[in-house]
């Protein structure tokens, strides 16, 4: 029999170190499945076969980017080495951006997630929205600010946003298609362990930026007096930048946040709605993340951007979903 005399002692260091194992429990599965399919993409994904897919006009390529979620639904903590891939496999770079914001957020798991979080599912059926207000403004807010950053990120060229690794890798795969230069076909089971040691490489990469990031959110939120933000829940010039940093700091998962938001009573919709979709596009650990994707002042360029323009959005857009939205 154990008594509670003979368990340790409560300690800073220990609830410190429980919370980083319960973020890194959560968040490593999703890497782990992104580093696998980042794999899968540089073995067996044809070069230049997304350029053949996608439409040719930029623009049009780009607003269609922004649903790919739906397809290949991917967490934030999954989507950075997919990406990388994909733009070195010839995606172009405002889709890939626009891809990567708005993966974490338009995609079925975090609209079940959220409608269950919120109770939105009562009066939801294929004919009408129901009460689903949220869910609705989370998933049109993530696709609008996707698609607005990935149509400024046209205008740049790749050597201008990427690492110059990644960039250079990029120009060779380029020049190697105009010279008809190609590496022999493998077999299967070539591109398979080809696969394989690409996803061990992403996914140690992709670690370590991530374990730096957990750290930090760790450290907040064991030390930081959390009751602090309920003395500026009541005005939404103070409410929706607060929830956003703290957004950033608690590096929560886009398929568990809303469950986070939804008790948040103090706080407005508008403010949630801020919180849902900054949270997935920038937090901590996706800081440490796109700086292996992205040169450092690009990182910088977009925390302030989207700080900005989500903090800006998302209350005229709150209110103009429940404006539309009409009770059956």
């Amino acid at each position: 029999m154990i008594f509670l005399a003979d368990l340790p002692a409560p300690s800073r260091m220990g609830d410190i170190l429980m919370a980083f194992l319960s973020i890194v429990f959560e968040g490593a599965p999703y890497i782990l499945i992104g580093t696998v399919f980042s794999g899968i993409i540089d073995a067996f994904l044809p070069a230049k076969l997304l350029d053949r897919v996608l439409p040719k006009s930029k623009v049009l390529a780009t607003l269609i980017a922004g649903f790919l979620g739906l397809v290949f639904p991917v967490c934030e903590c999954a989507v950075v080495p997919v990406i990388r891939r994909l733009v070195q496999k010839g995606l172009p770079l405002s889709c890939a951006v626009t891809y990567m914001l708005s993966a974490p957020i338009m995609n079925p798991i975090v609209a079940i997630s959220t409608l269950t979080a919120f109770k939105e599912f009562q009066g939801l059926s294929w004919a009408t929205a129901g009460n689903a207000t949220m869910t609705i403004a989370r998933l049109s807010l993530g696709y609008l600010v996707a698609v607005i950053v990935g149509l400024v990120v046209m205008r740049f060229k790749p050597g201008q946003v990427l690492r110059a690794s990644i960039a250079n890798k990029i120009a060779n795969a380029a020049t190697a298609a105009d010279d008809h230069v190609h590496a022999p076909a493998a077999g299967f089971n070539g591109k398979l362990v080809h696969a394989m040691r690409s996803s061990m490489r992403d996914f140690l990469d992709t670690a370590m930026y991530f374990a730096i990031g957990v750290a930090i959110t760790s450290v907040f939120n064991t030390q930081i007096n959390q009751g602090l933000l309920n003395t500026v829940a009541g005005n939404d010039w103070l409410a929706v930048p607060s929830l956003m940093g703290l957004a950033i700091v608690l590096s929560l998962c886009s398929t568990s946040d809303a469950f986070i938001a939804a008790p948040m009573t103090a706080f407005s919709m508008a403010a949630k709605l801020a919180f849902l979709v900054f949270g997935p596009m920038m937090d901590i650990k996706l800081l440490f993340m796109y700086s292996s994707v992205f040169q450092r002042k690009v990182v910088v360029s977009l925390l302030i951007g989207l700080f900005i323009l989500i903090g800006l959005l998302s209350g005229p857009w709150m209110n103009l979903i429940q404006h539309l939205y009409i009770k059956p």
